[in-house]
C-alpha cells in the first residue's frame, strides 16, 4: 500500500491503477466482476479517483460510510474536470503546452 500511495503522489492516479492493477489483480476481478472490461476501463480514462476509491471499499459490498469515500472520489475528479476546463479563462492562455 505505501508503494501505491507513492505512485500516486508523484504519478497520479492513473499510474496509482496501474501499478495497483499489476501487483493485485484479484481484488480487481472481485469489484469488478459484475460488469465487463469496459467500466473499469472507462473509469481509468474518466474518473480514476472514483475507480480507485471502488475498489478500495468494495470487498465488504459498498454500505454506510463506504458512500462517503466514494462521494470523496467522485469530488476529487469532479475538482479536476472542472479545474481543467477553468484553465481556458486564464489570461494568456494558448492551449498548447
Amino acid at each position: 500500500m505505501c508503494c501505491l500511495f507513492t505512485v500516486l503522489v508523484f504519478l497520479g492516479p492513473r499510474a496509482g491503477i496501474l501499478v495497483w492493477w499489476l501487483l493485485d489483480q484479484t481484488r480487481w476481478q472481485l469489484a469488478f466482476a459484475k460488469f465487463s472490461f469496459i467500466v473499469p476501463l472507462l473509469g481509468f480514462i474518466f474518473i480514476p479517483w472514483t475507480t480507485i476509491m471502488y475498489v478500495l471499499v468494495f470487498p465488504g459490498g459498498i454500505t454506510g460510510f463506504d458512500w462517503v469515500w466514494l462521494g470523496l472520489g467522485l469530488l476529487a475528479d469532479i475538482s479536476w474536470w472542472s479545474g481543467a476546463a477553468a484553465r481556458r479563462r486564464v489570461p494568456g492562455y494558448t492551449g498548447q503546452y
